[in-house]
Parts: C-alpha cells; structure tokens; sequence
C-alpha cells in the first residue's frame, strides 16, 4: 500500500497542506525545511503527481493534493493503530479548545472518556481560534471544540485551513448583559480573533461605541463593575445572572453551535472522543 510513499513523506505533506508553508511545517515537524522539501518532492516523484502549486503565498493544494490529504490522515491512523497493537502502547488524543470551552464544557467529556475507555489518555490545549484551526490542520491536534454557526466550518466569518470536518455537539446561548446600575452604552468586546467578538460586529452596527478587551473573562468583569455592555456566552454567566451582578437587556441573539472539527476522514480514529462530545 505505501510502495510509492512511506509514513514521513505523508507526515511532511499533511503539515505543509496544513500550515500552508514548507517553513511552517518545517517548525511543526522539527524538521529542516530542506527536509520537508525533499518529503513533498518524493512524494510527488511516487505517486506521479504534483501535490502542490507552489505561489508566492504559500503552497495550495491541487485537486491530486486534496484527494491524497482526505485520505493521508487516515493512513497514518492505520499505521499508529498497527504500532501499537505490536507494543501494546497507549493511544493518545489531543483535543484543544478555547479556554472557556476547555473549562466549562470539557471536563465531562473527560470523564465519559475515562470511564468508557480508560487505556485512552487525552491531552487538552487552550488557545485561541486561530491556533486551534492551525494545530488541526498541521497535526498537532486530532481535534478542536470551538464556536461556530452555518452549514460549514468558518460560517461565522472566519477563513478555515482546508480539509476539515465538523460536527456540532451543542449550542450556546448568547446575552447582552450589563450591571444594573449601568449607565453607558458602551460595547465591551474581546479581540477581533474571537468568535464572541464576531457574532458582536454582526449584531451591532459601527455607531455603537466600543472598548476592546482582552478576553471574555475580562469583558464580563468590566460589566459587572459598571463600564459598559457586553455580549457573553451562557457558559461565562451561570453565577453573575443568578446573583443579579448582571442583568438581560432583553436582546436575545441568534446561539453560536459548538463545533467539534477535525481533519476530513478521520472519523473511525475520533469516534470515541465523537461520541463522549455529543453523548
């Protein structure tokens, strides 16, 4: 089955179809760029094909290069699956998510995975977006729990890296809050790479003044100290709405889904953390 490639090539070219760049695959893999070069050029040699239109931005891949990236993942999961079947190791999975996410949503599907099956170890990142989309499509992560909405992955106006699945395992709910004393219609937002933020800028139009801070976790505390309005996820609010530190202001927008993503084809090697996710 892999005469005309072996398990290093398919590595060096999921990375380069992930980052987008030989350099940031290079950095991914440890490798010298040279070395990652040589992997994607074999590769191509091997199997007859170009892989890769090589621009002045960066590597895209051809119509060859997205049918081998549908399958490559899958490759590798047979090959680590056969590996350790013959060293009796463990499996590992990484999930990231965002550091809200990772804190309110995973820890029960960390302990549904334990129970079920417990020769698993999971790994969990927090990072933002960006990365989390990043460390999917470059292999550094099986899969990422992010916020989301529409038919396909990036919905929400963010541009996805190529060759990603998704499945959406909840949904959460969205309020614009403000203490009760509030005086200001100032909008507390987080940084522009936030899918908070964006679902903010579809719901408010420029005029509406604005302050940008640096996380969800600091907006809710500005509001509640008075300084402005902020749209938060349900999940940032269980204590604050029930003690009545902040209050509805009777806007109730459209929920953002909670996304699972992972690189397309991989869904036999994720089922376990698929099914712990959406149980």
């Amino acid at each position: 089955m892999l005469t005309c490639m072996d398990l290093r090539q398919l590595r060096g070219f999921v990375a380069v179809a992930g980052t987008g760049t030989v350099t940031g695959a290079a950095t991914v893999l440890g490798l010298a760029p040279a070395s990652v070069s040589e992997q994607v050029r074999r590769l191509e040699r091997g199997l007859g094909v170009t892989l890769f239109e090589r621009t002045p931005q960066g590597m895209r891949l051809t119509a060859a290069g997205a049918a081998l990236l549908a399958r490559a993942q899958g490759l590798l999961d047979h090959a680590d699956e056969v590996r350790r079947a013959v060293t009796g190791g463990r499996r590992r999975v990484r999930i990231g998510a965002l550091e809200m996410l990772a804190a309110a949503r995973l820890p029960a599907v960390i302990r549904r995975l334990a129970e079920r099956h417990p020769d698993l170890d999971v790994d969990v990142s927090s990072m933002n977006r960006r990365d989390l989309l990043a460390g999917v499509a470059d292999g550094g992560l099986d899969a990422a729990l992010l916020l989301d909405s529409g038919l396909r992955v990036g919905g929400l106006g963010f541009g996805p890296p190529p060759g990603l699945d998704y499945l959406d395992v909840g949904e959460v709910a969205l309020h614009l809050v403000a203490a009760p004393d509030c005086d200001t219609d100032t909008l507390l937002v987080t940084p522009p790479e936030c899918s908070i933020r964006l679902a903010a800028e579809r719901l408010f139009g420029p005029e509406v003044p604005r302050r940008e801070l640096t996380s969800i976790a600091t907006a809710r505390e500005w509001a509640r100290q008075g300084l402005g309005r902020a749209l938060l996820p349900d999940f940032a609010l269980t204590h604050d709405l029930g003690s009545g530190a902040l209050v509805p202001l009777g806007l109730d927008p459209r929920g953002l889904a909670l996304r699972l993503v992972w690189p397309r084809g991989r869904e036999r090697a994720l089922r376990d953390v698929l099914y712990a996710l959406s149980a």
